[in-house]
């Protein structure tokens, strides 16, 4: 089987594309004009050139397809152009999606996110039919991720193309190379820059459990359907704890008041898009989006598609090792120790 994966230098999308490989597909990687693809080529993948904004491309990698795994997005909590985003996480979905009809591509696996769905101020576990609205959505990348998911069920219900959705929730594990905005709170943490936190809470999983529910959606999902791809709901003070308990540092003890913190980021953030033009020390998005939980049921994922739930302290001990074997630790002679 040939497939397309646009992301496949990502995160999950370096996971997938490997787990197809093993699998024995014949994996495409659309990978940008300027960015390294040793990585995805050191799996056995073929590199295509292209840019999900640009559709030309797009068609001529998926010639030949039967399959496409659309991961490709912008995921920052901090953007100086929002329209950037924008772009890539709609324009560019949209151009996908329009390829894959094109080029009569049998199934195309999406990759949204649970930041387009609801989340809670109480702590109560959504699923992907509880109601929700653009207005709900804080911060450029939940907006676009809601608005491209928007425009995957049209495709579905008004052209046709047979579309599968995946909502991952807070995916941990290796390679997180950027790393995500989850990861550099996992490297925050080794390097003991994390003296407090707020009251909040996230559904974490192993990344290579989200990488196994897309070749798991692409055999049993149904199209126009989405999936919640998680494991367990914790606390950020829960989450600390068992980094902690992994690692032998302290976890933080003082929980921050969430109104200053919020007001901090305001004016971190106008700091940055008026004055430095570099990320925020404390992003307003990320705040916001602190001021819920983000527990989800994954239990359709689960019944339907069989999904791996992997202990999620299994998936931290991967993290851990990974970071810092690979540098991004400063006191790694001590944590080595602690994870061998």
């Amino acid at each position: 089987m040939r497939v397309l994966v646009t992301g496949a230098t990502g995160f999950i999308g370096w996971h997938v594309a490997g787990k197809l490989i093993r699998q024995g597909a014949h994996v495409r990687a659309l990978v940008r004009e300027g960015t390294d693809s040793s990585c995805v080529e050191k799996l056995g993948a073929e590199a295509a050139r292209g840019d999900v904004r640009d559709i030309g491309p797009l068609r001529a990698a998926m010639k030949g397809c039967e399959m496409v795994y659309h991961l490709a997005a912008d995921y920052r909590l901090w953007v100086r152009n929002p329209s950037s985003m924008y772009e890539v996480n709609v324009r560019g979905t949209v151009n996908v999606l329009q390829a894959a009809l094109d080029m009569k591509i049998e199934k195309v696996i999406y990759t949204s996110s649970v930041g387009a769905l609801a989340a809670s101020r109480d702590g109560t576990p959504s699923d992907e039919d509880t109601p929700v609205t653009l207005d709900d959505m804080c911060g450029h990348y939940k907006k676009s991720k809601f608005l491209a998911e928007r425009e995957a069920e049209k495709f579905h219900i008004e052209k046709g193309l047979p579309v599968v959705i995946l909502n991952p929730a807070t995916p941990i594990g290796a390679m997180d190379r950027k790393p995500t905005p989850t990861g550099k709170i996992i490297v925050d943490f080794l390097n003991g820059r994390i003296p407090a936190y707020l009251d909040t809470g996230l559904n974490f999983v192993d990344v290579e459990d989200v990488a196994e529910a897309h070749l798991l959606a692409a055999e049993r999902g149904r199209p126009g359907e989405k999936y919640i791809i998680g494991n367990r709901n914790m606390a950020l003070r829960e989450f600390f704890e068992s980094l902690s308990a992994e690692t032998g540092l302290p976890a933080p003890t003082v929980r921050l008041p969430y109104r200053p913190v919020l007001i901090a980021a305001y004016f971190s953030e106008a700091l940055s898009n008026w004055v430095t033009g570099k990320p925020p020390a404390i992003p307003l998005a990320g705040v916001r989006m602190a001021g819920k939980y983000m527990f989800f049921n994954c239990a359709k994922g689960l019944r339907e598609l069989k999904t791996p739930q992997t202990p999620v302290q299994e998936a931290i001990r991967k993290a851990v090792r990974w970071f810092i074997e690979n540098g991004y630790v400063g006191n790694g002679f001590i944590l080595k120790k602690k994870t061998a």
